[in-house]
């Protein structure tokens, strides 16, 4: 089974580039199944129901998300109430008090392929939430015997707790995939249980800019250490991801290739 995954798609730029990569590039290579993680969509924080839907329109079969899910609260709440196939962070806390909106796992059924997807935010340097260690092994127990194999979107900071999140369920799952730093990495691997794995993705989204914003703010926040209004850059936009081969029998990658695209490449 062929896989794009797709990294965060920052605002209107990152819409707009994903929407001329499945127009022009996609009717020749004919995925299977199409991930995107959406945490960026609106504004560079957040994402609404009309961008959701017209994530939809455009070819993307499942959506992930992370540590900016709730920036955009009544849209994320209604979003995870109509839309089953966007997930947010499996780690957040659940208890009895309060409900915690949407599931961080879905089972996707692609030409008669049940495939699952789980997405788990990483702890270092971000929200205190809970250990994704324990709740991606938790998950991944719930839900193989109902698919051929799983995905993980691994949404976190630091490299080291990425990697040891792969080998820790390393041929418990056919891939995990880094997003949030915006950075494509360039350690793509198969590990030696059959796991694909990057330390991240990249971002679809403006490349003249610090990780999506205009790169004047970004400086001016280094330079004073004062809380500056940073905002979406425009130019220079690119998608950016990653390629799967998966063996639908086996659960097993058979390969995994990261890629960039630019209409102007």
């Amino acid at each position: 089974m062929k896989i794009l995954f797709i990294g965060d798609i920052f605002a209107k730029p990152g819409r707009r580039v994903l929407k001329e990569y499945l127009e022009e590039v996609v009717p020749q290579k004919t995925y299977d199944l199409i991930i995107a993680n959406v945490e960026n969509a609106a504004g560079g924080q957040g994402f609404t129901v009309d961008i959701i839907k017209e994530l939809f329109d455009y070819g993307v079969d499942v959506m992930t998300s992370g540590n900016h899910t709730w920036d955009k609260k009544e849209d994320a709440e209604s979003v995870f109430k109509n839309f089953k196939n966007v997930i947010r962070p499996l780690n957040y806390p659940i208890c009895d008090e309060y409900e915690t909106p949407g599931s961080g796992s879905v089972i996707f059924e692609k030409n008669g392929i049940s495939v699952g997807v789980i997405n788990v935010q990483g702890r270092l340097f971000l929200h205190a939430i809970d250990c994704p260690f324990r709740s991606l092994k938790k998950e991944i127990e719930r839900i193989s015997k109902q698919c051929s194999f799983i995905i993980v979107d691994v949404h976190a900071e630091t490299t080291s707790e990425k990697q040891a999140l792969a080998w820790y369920v390393d041929g418990k799952v056919a891939a995990v995939l880094g997003t949030h730093t915006h950075v494509q990495t360039a350690d793509e691997r198969i590990l030696p249980k059959g796991t694909a794995y990057i330390s991240d993705v990249g971002m679809t989204g403006p490349y003249d800019s610090v990780i999506g914003m205009k790169t004047d703010r970004a400086i001016k926040r280094f330079l004073t250490a004062m809380k500056v209004h940073l905002e979406p850059a425009k130019k220079n936009a690119k998608l950016c991801g990653a390629i799967l081969d998966i063996d639908e029998k086996t659960g097993k990658a058979q390969s995994i290739e990261r890629i960039q695209w630019a209409q102007n490449l």
